[in-house]
């Protein structure tokens, strides 16, 4: 059996679907460790995996709450650009600390989080097998694909292929203190330089939690790039999460179900949770609106039409009862409800949403209010269409399908030992 490690960044909605296949890689008599910092360690351990603390004198108890607070108050490009700074700061010392613990503590291969860049460096230097994991939206780059952090829809003509070029540009000259800072690791420790974005990542398995389906169309993935569909547990419950907070489920009505939540990060925008609340007054329909904060002290607060309201909720639980789900588009949310078959209307706001909500729109599954011009009659305008016109249900649908045939976990699972035992490249099927 083989000691898995796993890098990642410390946001539940890249912990939850890596530990997710963490106690799948478990329950197969594999162990598992993950690598973190100390705000996590108590959630990887209460999900069941073995915890190794790093980054304790640059991120000390605490910081993860204050990070969360500063990047939830931002949107568009100021998010984006606080998140690169994290990174930054992430790379420095995953490149400090994480050889010396994954070397004593025996790890024979790891599992990198896809937006982790120092992870493939860490892997080379210690001559471990690595698996690429795609948590959040793909960031592979190709000429008829826009960059992941807009919200531009695909299209193969000449003018989109320009567009995208300089769309790309900018995200190149955001991030190159990080690919400045591996181009410098790699060289002190005398390895080979990347010759180009792809090398970045595993040339063993790269493993994406959406369905094909959901992508814009790509023709130049890495041969072992895999579309497995959610890193879910086949119970639907979130591996790392807060702590447990009952909800009234008494107090629903029976009537369709629209099932609010802007997810953990970008969540402390109360105008946002107003103008939802004010949209759907008048619906024929009952309103939950989760803050995603245990610690939130607005759920007294009042809302037009009296929803709902509480810190936080159990996800999956509601959207499943769920008629509609309103959503930031993180990803966890999106696929979590496509996996049940609910359509959307979402409210990007920052990173790679608007990517992930232009794709709700490719798809037909939901409808997009941009954050500049929402408003409680636009929201209201996308939700009626979303709730009276059949076809947003039944692309949903047609997604959820597309989900259940990807293979989820297991073929995840499948793919990783794989490509560990044999050491040679996993690759993906012509048709996925």
């Amino acid at each position: 059996m083989t000691h898995f490690g796993i890098l990642c960044p410390a946001a539940i909605g890249h912990l939850n679907p890596m530990c997710a296949l963490g106690r799948e890689l478990q329950r197969r008599g594999h162990r598992v460790t993950l690598f973190g910092i100390p705000d996590v360690q108590s959630k990887v351990m209460k999900a069941g995996l073995d915890f190794w603390t790093i980054g304790e004198a640059e991120f000390p108890l605490g910081i993860l709450e204050q990070n969360y607070k500063q990047l939830g108050e931002m949107s568009g490009l100021a998010g984006l650009k606080f998140t690169v700074g994290w990174f930054k700061q992430e790379m420095a010392m995953l490149f400090g600390e994480a050889p010396s613990a994954i070397k004593a503590l025996g790890v024979e291969a790891l599992l990198i989080d896809q937006v982790t860049l120092a992870g493939g460096t860490i892997a080379d230097f210690l001559n471990l097998p690595f698996i690429t994991v795609c948590n959040a939206l793909l960031v592979n780059r190709e000429a008829g694909v826009p960059p992941y952090f807009t919200h531009w829809q695909y299209s193969d003509s000449w003018w989109a292929h320009w567009r995208n070029q300089v769309g790309n540009f900018m995200i190149n000259r955001l991030t190159k203190p990080l690919r400045d800072r591996v181009v410098q690791q790699r060289r002190q420790w005398q390895l080979p330089p990347y010759a180009s974005q792809e090398d970045f990542y595993s040339q063993l398995a790269q493993i994406c939690q959406l369905p094909a389906e959901y992508d814009f169309p790509r023709v130049n993935l890495a041969p072992c790039f895999h579309y497995t569909g959610p890193l879910q547990e086949p119970s639907g419950l979130e591996p790392v999460s807060f702590p447990s907070i009952s909800f009234p489920f008494e107090k629903l009505t029976g009537k369709p179900l629209i099932y609010a939540s802007l997810g953990t990060l970008q969540n402390r925008n109360w105008e946002i949770f107003q103008s939802i609340a004010e949209a759907c007054v008048g619906l024929d329909a009952q309103l939950v609106i989760s803050l995603g904060n245990p610690n939130s002290q607005e759920s007294g607060t009042s809302l037009p039409g009296s929803p709902i309201v509480v810190p936080y909720a159990p996800h999956q639980q509601l959207i499943e009862r769920a008629s509609l789900v309103i959503t930031h588009a993180g990803m966890n949310t999106t696929i979590g409800s496509l996996s049940s078959g609910v359509p959307l209307v979402a409210i990007p706001i920052t990173n790679e949403q608007p990517g992930i909500a232009a794709r709700i729109a490719w798809t037909g599954t939901g409808e997009v209010v941009p954050l500049k011009k929402l408003s409680a009659q636009s929201l209201q305008k996308a939700i009626k269409r979303v709730l009276t016109q059949e076809s947003y249900k039944k692309n949903a649908l047609r997604l959820q399908e597309a989900i259940k045939q990807a293979g989820g976990l297991n073929r995840a699972a499948d793919i990783i030992e794989q490509a560990v035992s044999t050491r040679k490249p996993v690759l993906a099927q012509i048709h996925q």
